[in-house]
């Protein structure tokens, strides 16, 4: 597949050395869960299914793609986080490898635990935006990517790459409002087989309006439900049939806001949030996913 040459970010703090390293997967062993909801995700894991976790880490962001040994994780939550997606990677996923990193924009809630996460596993690659920030969960992220001499990678719109046999496709990265982060987030779409995901960070509606945008089954909400994100607009070329909202109990933002439930619900989106259901696991076959609640929460202490 063709795949665009992507440029290198260079920061303040980094002289970044060239790593090529093999992407070699692990075989992923699964603790059994109570499951909230009458559905089930018990299929046998042989490669042939797509597995897509949305963990509940209260109101942050951090998100889980495996399929065929490989695996994609997308934002790491608080700093807080860390540890504990840590431990439950190695521990009950039975990961050692990261293939790729995903920081989707520098804000805390998004990037806080990716400097623990980072320094515990094997990484492949690391796309981030051509963002900065003067946070301190931004020097340490970077510090942990110069210790261990890895690459940061700037992806441009379209381009694309492959994880197993998902095929990825970067559909947003705009750095053109440094001021606004939330509008350089990553978008990632994820196609496997007759399915797709759209995993937005907190893109806005700026963003949502600078392309058009192909129909998606299951869209992570952007922005955890802000009335920011999720225009009438955007959702109506989407179409999902899954909403799944990442979002932190009694938060101070009041998301996700009724007007964004709203939309979704009128255009016949199932909904599901980590405040109420947990963390969520879709496994897909290529032609249907399967929804899975767990009483599992990731939130650091």
């Amino acid at each position: 597949m063709k795949q665009k040459q992507k440029h290198k970010l260079k920061y303040l703090f980094i002289l970044m050395i060239l790593l090529i390293g093999t992407l070699v997967g692990g075989e992923f062993v699964f603790e059994p869960f109570e499951n909230k909801s009458e559905e089930t995700a018990s299929l046998p894991i042989d490669g042939s299914v797509l597995q897509v976790y949305f963990f509940d880490v209260g109101q942050a962001d951090c998100s889980l793609i495996l399929n065929q040994g490989k695996s994609i994780l997308i934002d790491g939550g608080n700093d807080k986080d860390g540890a504990t997606i840590t431990e439950y990677l190695k521990n009950s996923l039975g990961i050692s490898k990261l293939d790729v990193v995903i920081a989707t924009h520098p804000h805390a809630d998004h990037i806080g635990g990716l400097d623990t996460i980072i320094d515990s596993f094997e990484i492949g690659e690391i796309y981030m935006p051509n963002c900065t920030s003067t946070d301190v969960q931004f020097e340490e992220l970077l510090n942990v990517i110069e210790k261990k001499n890895l690459n940061i990678t700037v992806p441009e719109i379209d381009d694309t790459f492959t994880i197993g046999s998902a095929e990825c496709t970067i559909m947003n990265v705009d750095n053109t409002e440094p001021e606004n982060k939330n509008l350089s987030s990553i978008v990632l779409r994820l196609a496997f087989g007759k399915q797709s995901f759209l995993f937005t960070g907190d893109s806005e509606e700026k963003n949502e309006a600078s392309r058009t945008w192909p129909k998606t089954n299951v869209l992570k909400v952007g922005h955890h439900g802000s009335d920011t994100s999720s225009s009438q607009e955007f959702l109506d070329a989407l179409q999902p049939e899954i909403a799944i909202i990442s979002v932190g109990i009694d938060n101070s933002y009041s998301h996700p806001k009724k007007e964004v439930l709203d939309r979704l619900q009128n255009i016949g989106a199932s909904i599901y949030r980590t405040d109420m259901d947990g963390t969520i696991l879709i496994t897909c076959d290529g032609t249907e996913n399967t929804i899975s609640t767990m009483e599992v929460s990731l939130e650091g202490q």
